[in-house]
């Protein structure tokens, strides 16, 4: 019996310098800062664009410090009685490096979930908790996943009113959201998991049977067992994808309010020993484990968005300088409606979705495609980064386009690992100004 997931509510990001990363996401990528709850013991902000949410948590760097009293308090109710304490909606992992580690789901009844859970073996961080504030009542619970430091908090909402959650004070965005017209980002469309060799079986059992999750195929010529494979050309990665959209038989007779969100899927990433080391490896290495890589931010306008993005400051990754005069990818593009000069300016990478194509399709009709650009790391290790995607009828990833981005990605990791073995590389001097 697997927990019935509504919707993805947050994702969580744990960091050492929440003001960088408040500027990054603000002035960069256009989310507006909506709430924020400020406490002696942490700092968690809470930035939206559509339904995409962000929880940047701060943690202070003293171990063992006391915490004073103050009138933020939240009301915690454990066995029935009211205590006055504070709350954590995810758990601080003490991570050394920067981490994107909670994806936060909403469920109907988190005990009942709890309890399913536990059933299966399920190891709980923090048992359901009841949070309230003036607006109302909220429960939660946290469990730990099989991949390296990623939590799940699982949160019932049903019975609050404010804005976002217990003991965050809403902000009013003075600007409010001006680019919502060149930066039309709605909501999340993948999670990437980066993942050690022959661990993905491992992973996708447990968030099947913990979550009911089912595979989804990212390409026709996806092998069952072994995944999406791409192991040749320098390429070595296995990618294997599931989603939890639609996929149990209960508990995803969703409110009316959420019933036409899109899905989200989860993507596991692993390198393959045969062309040697590459970005998979470089994660776990820099990031001391498995866990999120990257997230996908679906945007119905991808040139709008990248270019708003880029003259804010956004650096993205540039494909192959070949990728735009293959044979057949200029007339490919032209025939989707794009100018592959426009495209290149910002290193958009457009793929049509074969698998869907009917065997009538002709090149005058609407074929289904997506287009795909990476940033660069957000971070300072070479770990987390976003990708802008948009669907134009295409499901899955694009097997031209993950060659692309994966060798626009490889060579950037080539060439920061040469980069630091000298005197001092432009990264680093960029790292020690913030």
């Amino acid at each position: 019996m697997a927990a019935y997931l509504s919707r993805l509510h947050h994702i969580s990001l744990h960091v050492a310098n929440a003001e960088k990363i408040t500027y990054d996401l603000v002035s960069k990528f256009k989310f507006n800062l909506f709430a924020a709850r400020l406490t002696d013991r942490s700092k968690q902000l809470a930035f939206r664009k559509g339904a995409a949410v962000f929880v940047v948590n701060e943690t202070p760097k003293q171990r063992g410090r006391e915490y004073s009293s103050d009138p933020d308090r939240v009301s915690v109710v454990k066995h029935d009685k009211v205590t006055d304490v504070k709350c954590l909606y995810d758990v601080s992992p003490r991570y050394s490096v920067d981490t994107v580690c909670n994806v936060c789901f909403e469920v109907d009844d988190v005990e009942r979930s709890f309890d399913a859970l536990r059933h299966e073996g399920c190891d709980f961080l923090v048992p359901p908790t009841r949070v309230q504030d003036q607006g109302g009542l909220v429960t939660y619970s946290v469990i730990k996943s099989v991949v390296g430091n990623v939590c799940h908090t699982l949160i019932d909402r049903s019975k609050y009113e404010g804005s976002f959650l217990p003991g965050f004070d809403e902000i009013q965005s003075v600007a409010g959201d001006r680019s919502s017209g060149t930066c039309p980002i709605t909501h999340f469309d993948h999670i990437t998991y980066a993942c050690p060799r022959t661990t993905t079986p491992r992973v996708m059992q447990w968030y099947e049977k913990m979550f009911g999750f089912q595979r989804f195929f990212i390409g026709s010529n996806e092998d069952v067992d072994d995944g999406y494979v791409l192991n040749q050309e320098g390429i070595g990665l296995r990618l294997t994808a599931m989603e939890y959209w639609k996929c149990s038989e209960r508990g995803i007779a969703l409110p009316s309010v959420h019933k036409n969100e899109p899905d989200c899927k989860f993507v596991i990433a692993e390198s393959l020993p045969e062309q040697g080391r590459n970005q998979v490896d470089t994660f776990l290495e820099q990031h001391m484990g498995p866990g999120i890589q990257h997230i996908g931010l679906y945007t119905q306008d991808i040139v709008s968005t990248a270019h708003t993005m880029a003259d804010a400051g956004v650096q993205f990754f540039s494909p192959p300088p070949a990728y735009y005069t293959e044979v057949g990818k200029r007339q490919e593009i032209e025939e989707a409606g794009h100018d592959p000069q426009k495209l290149s300016q910002q290193g958009i990478l457009l793929d049509t979705d074969l698998q869907d194509l009917s065997p009538h399709t002709t090149s005058n009709q609407m074929k289904r495609y997506l287009l795909q650009v990476f940033t660069k790391p957000i971070f300072a290790e070479d770990t987390f980064f976003l990708e802008l995607i948009e669907r134009r009828g295409a499901t899955g990833f694009g097997e031209g386009n993950i060659r692309a981005l994966w060798r626009s990605v490889q060579a950037y990791m080539e060439n920061e690992t040469g980069e630091s073995q000298g005197e001092s590389s432009p990264k680093t001097v960029q790292t020690a100004q913030h």
